[in-house]
């Protein structure tokens, strides 16, 4: 189940998540997530193939869907170690108003109400096969270069809020080497 959000993410109902992704989806609640380890880099995943919407495209660390009655930062919690095998802690939303709606190749639409994280990496990485297809560390500085040079390699929803979530990560994406 998803939390069905109005446009300032109040919650107004629930839905199913199989009916909830397709050609009109409702506004909903979701959560992106950037992990950072010890030596200040950035870790991106490339989105599996088999995921339904944007399959093989690099985005931020992980995303999810909070299930009803489930804070934030627990959802986060909970992805991070389906994911990608990860215990994450030091959480911190920096971009709490993020929304964004996105049609994929496929046709189906994003329309989400998408609160933007920072956490830190407490474990090693195991990246799940159903959901990544790979991962890779770097700085915020490449990542902004890479994402204003390809935005079309990357998710819409990371193209969009990284301006917001930059300042906020090691590096502030200003080319420093983290």
């Amino acid at each position: 189940m998803v939390v069905l959000v109005d446009d300032a993410g109040a919650p107004i109902g629930t839905q199913s998540k199989a009916t909830t992704h397709g050609p009109t989806t409702p506004r909903h609640l979701a959560f992106s997530c950037h992990v950072v380890d010890g030596d200040g880099r950035v870790l991106v995943t490339r989105r599996a193939l088999t995921k339904q919407t944007w399959p093989g495209v690099w985005t931020n660390s992980f995303c999810g869907h909070p299930a009803p009655g489930e804070s934030l930062e627990d959802a986060v919690r909970r992805r991070a170690a389906f994911e990608l095998g990860l215990e994450v802690d030091m959480i911190e939303c920096v971009a709490p108003d993020f929304g964004y709606i996105a049609r994929d190749a496929s046709g189906i639409q994003e329309n989400e109400y998408c609160p933007v994280f920072i956490a830190t990496a407490a474990s090693a990485l195991s990246p799940n096969p159903d959901e990544v297809a790979e991962a890779q560390w770097t700085t915020a500085s490449d990542l902004a270069l890479a994402a204003a040079a390809t935005p079309w390699a990357f998710s819409p929803w990371l193209v969009e809020h990284l301006p917001q979530v930059l300042p906020h990560l090691p590096g502030k994406g200003e080319g420093e080497n983290a």
